[in-house]
């Protein structure tokens, strides 16, 4: 049994995991990252990545579907396109592969030793890790915990046989005719716009009252008028009651039975942190619900021992477990570090796109007056140009001192204004700062000035 000693180890490779090693490699710590599979986590390999990468070629397919049936505005018609998802999926995989070799070739660069296997605490210190070639026992004076989250099974829908999770809807061979989609949050509507996109019969399952239910239904409104154009058939407070056959059981919303017809039934109900099997009853920590309890340094109930990403529980988001695992490790080289949450964009690559960061009106509200500007993208000429008329940009703020607390976007591309928001936040700009900030024109990121401008009460083009 092999041992090996060193100053920082890390549990996992995931966004968060591989940010904190190559980040504590750079400030010269002696480092040792485990993980059980591919460098990246489920973000690079079965989550972010490939499904951006599948979401992409469904957007492409459906624009030449368009200019097949001369329904294009733009004049362009073609013979009617045929989809090979196999070369599709292959495409994907090669992204993939580039991205996980890249954070190999990184960790590597930081001087940082990878191991590959399973971890499983002994003590706080101490930890076996069962590898290809035996059982190696690693000791560290820190542990950070960046086991990340993995996709809920329904007890009475079992992934296997026509039951798949988001990993194996990213890996099919072929579009399936009809496509059950059981939960309506930002993984099903992602994935089943773009299967729907690719031709698939596509229906959506969702237990609560609306679809995207943790965003506010102004801004979700773009996104149902899209799926009903698709043609996505959306089932509001139903309840999937199990498989029969090639079929899914459903109960409606008012309470009878109904058989929804399926070739592949995608359960996509949410995700749920990895606590177990890696031995966290052997270190005891604290828990806050289900996820590893954290203070704002990400430091647990046990000395020495930190968490960070989606075993620390909500946002379960990519970015912010790698800014937690940036900043774990500056602590571990004595620097001193804090971060704050208010400024994390969220992004839903939906059809249309929607970002949030900061407050929402709702939540403003709760803390005093506000005001609040919105810009519609139908009286933004680049919007026009791209054929992406549908959504708007809208900004919160305080009514005193006009300090922003919250953006949004929905829209044609937005996720890339999540940029633009999160500093402004971070910034701590004043409605004055965005309006008096000079966007190049004609892009989209002229609807954010103008919703600043429209908050103060004079926007210029609505």
């Amino acid at each position: 049994m092999k041992e090996i000693s060193c100053k920082l180890l890390v549990i996992g490779a995931g966004p968060g995991g591989y940010v904190c090693a190559i980040r504590a490699g750079q400030l010269g710590i002696d480092t040792v990252i485990v993980e059980a599979g591919k460098p990246g986590g489920t973000c690079l390999n079965v989550g972010c990545i490939p499904s951006k990468a599948m979401i992409h070629a469904a957007e492409e397919f459906e624009k030449v579907a368009h200019m097949a049936a001369g329904s294009s505005p733009l004049g362009i018609s073609v013979a009617a396109p045929v989809l090979d998802l196999g070369k599709t999926v292959a495409w994907k995989d090669g992204i993939v592969s580039r991205l996980t070799g890249g954070v190999a070739g990184l960790l590597k660069k930081a001087k940082v030793k990878t191991v590959y296997g399973w971890a499983t605490f002994r003590d706080g210190k101490t930890v076996a890790v069962e590898t290809e070639t035996g059982t190696q026992i690693i000791r560290a004076e820190t542990v950070v915990i960046a086991t990340g989250s993995a996709t809920v099974e329904l007890p009475f829908l079992p992934f296997g046989g026509p039951v798949i999770s988001s990993t194996e809807a990213l890996a099919l061979g072929e579009v399936p005719k009809k496509l059950a989609v059981v939960g309506g949050g930002y993984i099903g509507l992602e994935l089943g716009m773009a299967f729907a996109k690719m031709g698939a019969a596509v229906t959506v399952v969702e237990a609560l009252p609306r679809v995207l239910a943790q965003y506010d239904a102004e801004l979700t409104r773009p996104v149902v008028k899209r799926l009903a154009q698709l043609g996505v058939e959306v089932m509001l407070g139903a309840k999937a009651k199990g498989v029969k056959g090639d079929a899914l059981l459903v109960e409606t919303a008012d309470g009878k039975s109904t058989k929804i017809a399926a070739d592949k039934i995608l359960v996509t109900v949410g995700r749920k942190p990895v606590t177990e099997g890696w031995g966290l009853d052997q270190i005891d920590l604290d828990m806050a619900g289900k996820f590893i309890k954290i203070d704002d340094q990400c430091r647990t109930s046990m000395r020495g021992i930190y968490a960070i990403g989606d075993v620390t529980g909500e946002p379960m988001l990519a970015h912010r477990a790698m800014v937690q695992g940036e900043m774990v490790a500056e602590i571990v080289a004595g620097h001193k570090r804090s971060w704050d949450k208010r400024s994390i964009p969220a992004v839903c690559f939906t059809d249309p796109e929607l970002v949030t960061a900061g407050l929402t009106p709702e939540e403003a509200k709760a803390s005093g007056e506000i005001k609040i500007g919105q810009f519609p993208f139908a009286a933004n000429g680049r919007a026009m140009t791209k054929l992406g008329e549908d959504g708007f940009v809208r900004v919160v703020a305080r009514a005193d001192n006009h300090l922003v607390l919250g953006i949004q976007a929905v829209g044609q591309g937005v996720s890339e204004l999540a940029a633009a928001f999160g500093l402004a936040l971070e910034m701590g700009a004043r409605l004055e700062d965005i309006a008096g900030t000079i966007h190049a024109h004609p892009t989209q990121g002229e609807g954010f000035q103008e919703a600043a401008l429209k908050a103060l009460g004079h926007a210029l083009h609505i």
